[in-house]
């Protein structure tokens, strides 16, 4: 099964077994961002886990649309790749903000606006390179850039958050 998780504005790849059954816990080997990570899931109770990890034990709690982790909050979503939403891209409306996010794993070679900037639908607001072609990223809306999240050089995968449009 692979999971979209984007987490403090970061999207993850994360592929977990078939078999893997998060309500009864145990060891699995999943891949998470193209790495393997072997991780000892246990059910402390509903909303609660432990998780062990290169041997450092973790204590996850759910709290809402957040997971507290050693008193940091992080801001958890889950993004489901099947669902109409997910194959348009877009999942809301023209309001409020849109992210553009890269549609495969890339080097950025361009970074065409800056924060503050207004953009104009389809307008080219960053450039990566992947599989040795250069993709020009377009603007979802007209609307002001708000976030510029890489900068030329990084090192994207898919589903990472480049720019957001307000």
């Amino acid at each position: 099964m692979i999971l979209w998780l984007v987490i403090d504005g970061k999207s993850r790849r994360v592929e977990l077994p078939a078999s893997f059954d998060a309500s009864v816990g145990g060891t699995v080997e999943c891949v998470v961002d193209g790495r393997v990570v072997v991780v000892d899931a246990c059910v402390l109770q509903p909303g609660v886990m432990s998780l062990v990890m290169d041997g450092r034990q973790y204590r996850c709690v759910l709290d809402g649309d957040a997971v507290v982790i050693g008193g940091a909050r992080y801001g958890v979503e889950v993004e489901d790749p099947r669902s109409l939403q997910g194959r348009r891209g877009s999942g809301v409306g023209a309001a409020g903000p849109r992210a553009v996010k890269a549609p495969m794993p890339g080097r950025v070679v361009r970074v065409l606006v800056v924060i503050g900037e207004d953009v104009t639908e389809q307008q080219g607001v960053v450039v990566i390179e992947a599989m040795k072609m250069q993709n020009e990223l377009k603007s979802p809306k007209a609307g002001r850039v708000v976030r510029v999240a890489v900068v030329v050089g990084d090192t994207v995968g898919s589903g990472d958050v480049l720019v957001v449009v307000e």
